[in-house]
């Protein structure tokens, strides 16, 4: 079977590593579009749309498991995705900064079988981070780093921004960018 994670990110890719996966990796360039409003629907309705423009790329490719994600960052009544600039990111740790917030990861995988019959499940996952109080000199040191720009909510819990992280409730790994341990569960049945 050919395994690939329709997705660029380094964190993802690392992640299905650990859980012993081959696969490849086939970027997806759709151009995102949301319908739904609920964090877990937006983020399963994206992740579904990267699946599925990979899976098209392949034509009929036969015996094939197209892996796509997404991951937002919900904090009140706002989707937190990716800052669009440094001040921009400095805005979001601000609202985190002492605070609770929910990360969402919707996954969708696609398998097109040996005899050709597809079959398709989306799902995501939610975990809640508590931050401790950033102070303004805090942020800027992080925000420096850069490490915050490609990340939705403007932070990566697994690098230079744990040591604001108070706790999470829920799946870390989610928070970095896949559950993998519910993703195994998922496609375990199509792997043997």
């Amino acid at each position: 079977m050919r395994i690939i994670l329709a997705s660029a990110s380094p964190r993802r890719k690392e992640l299905l590593e650990q859980i012993g996966l081959e696969f490849e990796i086939k970027v997806s360039h759709v151009q995102e579009s949301m319908t739904a409003t609920e964090p877990g629907k937006i983020v399963e309705e994206l992740s579904e749309q990267k699946a599925r423009a990979v899976l098209e790329s392949l034509e009929n490719e036969k015996d094939v498991l197209v892996i796509g994600a997404d991951t937002i960052v919900a904090f009140g009544n706002s989707i937190l995705g990716k800052p669009s600039s440094v001040k921009h990111a400095a805005e979001m740790l601000e609202w985190l900064s002492g605070n609770t917030h929910e990360v969402y990861t919707g996954v969708t995988v696609y398998y097109r079988m040996s005899e050709g019959v597809l079959s398709c499940k989306t799902f995501h996952e939610m975990t809640k981070v508590s931050f401790y109080p950033m102070t303004e000199g805090e942020i800027s040191e992080y925000v420096a780093t850069k490490d915050c720009m490609d990340k939705a909510g403007a932070y990566g819990i697994q690098g230079f921004c744990a040591r604001y992280i108070k706790g999470i409730e829920g799946d870390y790994n989610n928070v970095v960018g896949l559950p993998v341990g519910r993703l195994y569960q998922e496609i375990k049945e199509w792997l043997d």
